[in-house]
């Protein structure tokens, strides 16, 4: 990895992104931070304009379509960002020998495991976001050697809007809630992958030969919407960021349809990335008093 070049870090204006720059900026590190009104990675000749002109020591890809129901009707567009857009950047990574770090999801299987998914098992997405996803993941493997594609799940932070966000409002607006509780998952603090990412990026400079290949990475314990939920409000009114705990009551996915379907089951075995790269599983009760706090704040 070169030295001087700097981090090309892609979808600045997400929650990932948001938390690389400003992460990146407090350990001062070279970085160029570019949004989505600055590239769109769904334009190959914008991205091989980019990434010729800049030559970076690492691309770090945080761009994403992330609007699971609506991309049942923006198929084109969830395709563009979550498809084309990892195409274009390997195409251009592998022009000119530069590694690419690709964020995928948890979405891409399809909940009907009883254990945690590794990176070994099959996939099946329910719905367009989780196939634009992994059909990504196909063309990162197809175009360049020296990739690592990390699938995160139930991404939450203090930028941009996610479950968390959206439990503080309704609380703040009604007297009880309904969660689904018959959804499993890890919650992942954004500021926590940012962190992991900035890690690799470390070892990369340090000289190290990483395992190229796709690994998990997510926050623990695993938990449902339901006890995200009820852990939410409880430290919302302990940090002051609501006046008193209204209930939260569980319901099951039969009782709140949506257009896509999610999976029942997305918890992720990420033994493989913490073996490879010494970086541990975070806890996402930490991540989100902090997150927490930094709203407050």
């Amino acid at each position: 990895m070169k030295d001087n070049s700097p981090i090309l870090l892609t979808g600045a204006g997400g929650q990932v992104g948001y938390e690389v720059n400003r992460l990146a900026s407090e350990k001062g590190s070279v970085l160029t931070a570019l949004s989505r009104k600055q590239l769109d990675i769904g334009d190959g000749e914008a991205v091989e304009r980019i990434v010729s002109q800049l030559q970076p020591a690492l691309v770090i890809n945080a761009a994403a379509y992330t609007a699971v129901d609506r991309a049942e009707q923006e198929v084109e567009t969830a395709m563009r960002a979550n498809r084309q857009g990892p195409a274009n950047l390997a195409a251009s990574c592998q022009k000119h020998q530069i590694p690419l770090i690709h964020l995928s999801t948890d979405y891409v299987f399809d909940g009907n495991k009883t254990g945690a998914y590794n990176e070994e098992d099959p996939v099946a997405p329910t719905g367009v976001y989780g196939l634009s996803k992994w059909e990504g993941e196909e063309e990162v493997r197809a175009r360049l050697r020296q990739h690592l594609i990390i699938r995160v799940s139930w991404v939450f932070g203090p930028h941009g809007n996610n479950f968390v966000r959206t439990m503080l409002r309704l609380a703040a607006e009604r007297d009880e809630l309904r969660v689904v509780a018959d959804q499993h998952g890890c919650p992942t603090s954004a500021t926590h992958i940012a962190s992991a990412l900035l890690s690799l990026a470390a070892q990369l400079r340090q000289g190290a030969d990483l395992r190229w290949g796709t690994y998990h990475f997510c926050g623990m314990p695993k938990t449902t919407w339901h006890g995200f939920a009820e852990t939410i409000i409880s430290e919302a009114v302990r940090t002051g960021l609501l006046d008193h705990a209204i209930p939260v009551h569980p319901i099951t996915t039969n009782d709140y349809p949506t257009p896509a379907r999610r999976p029942h089951n997305s918890v992720l075995d990420c033994r493989k990335f913490m073996k490879t790269f010494d970086i541990e599983n975070p806890d996402w009760h930490e991540g989100l008093t902090t997150m927490l706090d930094q709203i407050q704040g």
